[in-house]
Order: structure tokens, then C-alpha cells, then sequence
């Protein structure tokens, strides 16, 4: 089974993408203003996007760093075997792991980078040990702390991306 045919998006359905991602808790109305529409074709088109799967959610943001202590890090990891039953079982293990906020399987040099959050540096290393004794097939990590995030969740470039800037 290959991959759903991609849903033909016009300048309105980029717009209101664009627009929701800066505020998912606008308001109809208000977005039927944004992208210039009347609310209801606008509201047929948001559920028109909806149920093809391209709004997979609506959240809010959090700082956690003002709801708790925090350090942010990210893991390189290379896998000690390259077979479909390593690769899925680390990846059913990382989907486990509420520490493991992000997981993405790379090509080149290594074979995962994820994106870990912990109390500090002490819980880190107490979830890697963790990770290394459930012997779910990690040969080597490489951590990095994050000192500082310069940009981070910026909303996805639609309109650039799909070439209508």
C-alpha cells in the first residue's frame, strides 16, 4: 500500500494552514477573516484539511523550563545491528520513553537523533543507563547538552515550501 494521494492545496488552504499554526485556538470566524472567506466555506475547507490528515492536532505550547527544572538534550545513536526487528524494537522503545520528546531515524553516520528532556544532567545519564540495560540495540551514543535554544517549534514554512511566497 503506497502513500495517499497528495491533497491539491490552493493560496486559501496554505494561508489557513499558516494562520492556524500561529494560532490554533482561533476562532472560526476570525479565521474565515485572515484568509479572506466567508465562515462557511472556510470551516469546509479546515475539515477538508482536517480529515485528509494535514492538521494532525491542535496543542499548546509549553515553557517548561518555568514548570519545572529542565535540561534539553540531544542523542546520536548508532544501533549495533541493522536488521527491520533492531530498528523496531528501538523505535517501539523510544515511543515508550516520555523523556524522548523527538526520534528520528537519519541516513549517514548514524542511525537515530532524538531529542531528550530530563530534570538535569544526573537524570539524563540515569534514563541512558535505562535505555542501555533494556538491551534494545544501541552500540554507541553521543550526547549534546543544549545550552541555550535560539529557535525552536517555529511553525512549518508552507507557503515557501509549496512555492506560493
Amino acid at each position: 500500500m503506497g502513500k495517499p494521494a497528495a491533497l491539491r492545496l490552493d493560496a486559501i488552504d496554505l494561508k489557513i494552514l499558516a494562520v492556524l499554526q500561529r494560532d490554533g485556538r482561533i476562532t472560526k470566524v476570525r479565521l474565515a477573516k485572515a484568509v479572506n472567506l466567508s465562515p462557511s466555506p472556510c470551516w469546509e475547507r479546515l475539515k477538508r484539511l482536517e480529515g485528509a490528515g494535514l492538521i494532525r492536532g491542535y496543542q499548546a505550547k509549553l515553557d517548561l523550563a518555568r514548570v519545572a527544572p529542565v535540561t534539553e538534550v540531544l542523542v546520536e545513536v548508532t544501533l549495533q545491528r541493522h536488521r527491520q526487528e533492531d530498528f523496531a524494537a528501538f523505535e517501539q522503545a523510544m515511543r515508550q520513553t516520555p523523556e524522548v520528546l523527538d526520534c528520528w531515524a537519519t541516513g549517514g553516520g548514524l542511525d537515530y537523533l532524538l531529542r531528550v528532556v530530563a530534570p538535569d544532567v544526573d537524570g539524563y545519564q540515569r534514563l541512558i543507563d535505562r535505555l542501555l540495560e533494556a538491551e534494545i540495540g544501541i552500540d554507541r551514543y553521543f550526547t549534546y547538552i543544549v545550552t541555550r535554544s535560539v529557535k525552536s517549534q517555529a511553525p512549518l514554512p508552507v507557503e515557501r515550501l509549496l512555492g506560493e511566497s
